[in-house]
């Protein structure tokens, strides 16, 4: 297993300690480090935590093994550290349900032998799949100290530059084990999010916009230049921690796990919200490790498009699949930024959009732009025809299914992830049409 470049095809071994980013890479963000392995049988075991039942598929598993960490150490280290999290969260990793909503189903005209199946992220650690992603860094960082290969005497702060769940994620993942942290966020960030950051120990700090900033989120400027000081890098962007793009694999792999146990069709298609692209990432891979092939639909707000940009792009120039190295023709910060309810996939750059386009490619999907009508639609329907306490950012990805539904068959098996539990800070919905 080894880390490759999908930009200029640099390898480093998953055995390298801190490997964050591309060692090529400079100062230029157009690189991201993608996990290339030989194609096993994926077989995932009982266990409730998804980072024991899928251990030996881990990055991180052979992370550890290079360090002398034997089998029962690294099973032991994962639920040590899953235990300080419980500790602090009120609830650690555990397998979440994924299943056929009849009612949303029916909603939506399928037939019997189709349908809207569900992974219910909600109720995850710190109640989004944020938390997988970075659990895998913070397991990484723990196992340097573990075996005494950590290259400080005392830790260094992580950074995060993030407006919402992941930030509410990293900051309860720094608490269990003791590890301060500082969170970038927008100025004009809800009180009440910097509130939750706060109660579990985050330093939050507000990044308005410079003069002489160049373009992009001025959160991610200030958590950059941060980690040029000597922060390590601690969010959701695989740009910026390769390690973000490990643990997120563990949703597609417990659809998969549970795909292979049923007697129905395979499954279709897939919809998923994208904002930095990570997440569209992950669950592509575990899906496709795990034996299906559905159809991919990375979903973005008109508010903000700025993977659909790069699809049509990369198409025009080349081709989708393997576009890194066409990465300045392909992305760049959407220049100006909507509002949406959605406001958590408002990033004005996809910074996994390489991986996302992959994935389309690859299942021979596409990406669905929507509009903030059917974004408000979505969120109504989540709420009216289930009981998962989603908010419109976790509900985004239902919102590219409802955009597509007259071209899709009754008899499809549809997947939608909700993610994202909805909290005092989010925005009520605006009526459709405003």
């Amino acid at each position: 297993m080894n880390w490759v470049c999908a930009a200029c095809g640099t390898e480093i071994p998953v055995t390298a300690p801190l490997s964050w980013r591309c060692p090529a890479a400079g100062d230029d963000r157009r690189h991201v480090l993608h996990l290339r392995a030989e194609p096993v049988p994926l077989r995932g075991g009982d266990d409730p935590n998804p980072f024991i039942a899928f251990r030996r598929y881990l990055a991180w598993d052979c992370f550890a093994a290079g360090l002398g960490l034997d089998e029962e150490a690294r099973t032991s280290l994962v639920r040590s550290l899953d235990d300080d999290v419980a500790r602090t969260a009120g609830t650690g990793f555990r397998t979440t349900p994924y299943a056929r909503h009849d009612g949303l189903s029916a909603a939506l005209g399928f037939s019997g032998s189709g349908g809207v199946w569900v992974k219910d992220e909600t109720h995850n650690v710190a109640g989004s799949h944020k938390a997988r992603h970075l659990f895998t860094e913070l397991l990484h960082l723990v196992a340097l100290e573990r075996t005494g290969r950590a290259p400080w005497r005392e830790r260094p702060q992580l950074a995060i530059a993030s407006c919402g769940n992941a930030a509410y994620a990293a900051s309860t993942l720094a608490r269990a084990v003791e590890w301060p942290i500082s969170v970038f966020v927008p100025a004009a960030v809800d009180a009440a999010l910097v509130e939750m950051i706060e109660s579990v120990g985050g330093r939050v700090v507000r990044c308005p916009r410079r003069d002489g900033d160049g373009p992009g989120d001025p959160t991610v400027l200030r958590f950059r230049e941060a980690v040029a000081s000597g922060a390590v890098p601690f969010g959701v962007q695989g740009t910026e921690n390769a390690w973000c793009l490990d643990g997120g694999r563990t949703i597609g792999w417990e659809i998969a796990h549970v795909e292979e146990r049923m007697d129905a069709p395979p499954l279709d298609r897939v919809f998923v919200q994208v904002g930095g692209g990570a997440f569209s990432t992950d669950l592509a891979w575990g899906l496709f490790a795990g034996g299906l092939r559905p159809r991919v639909h990375a979903v973005q707000v008109s508010a903000c498009a700025p993977l659909v940009r790069a699809w049509r792009i990369a198409n025009e120039t080349g081709g989708a699949r393997n576009a890194g190295s066409r990465w300045e023709r392909c992305m760049w910060p959407w220049e100006q930024v909507g509002g949406s309810i959605a406001d958590g996939i408002l990033d004005d750059e996809t910074y996994d959009w390489v991986g996302a386009c992959n994935a389309m490619a690859d299942g021979d999907g596409w990406p669905v732009e929507v509009p903030e009508p059917v974004v408000v639609e979505a969120y109504r329907l989540a709420h009216a025809a289930t009981d998962v306490d989603v908010s419109p950012t976790g509900s985004a990805g239902l919102a590219g299914l409802l955009a597509m539904r007259s071209e899709i068959g009754d008899d499809e098996r549809v997947a939608v992830v909700f993610s994202g539990i909805r909290r005092s800070f989010t925005p009520e919905p605006v009526a459709s049409g405003a």
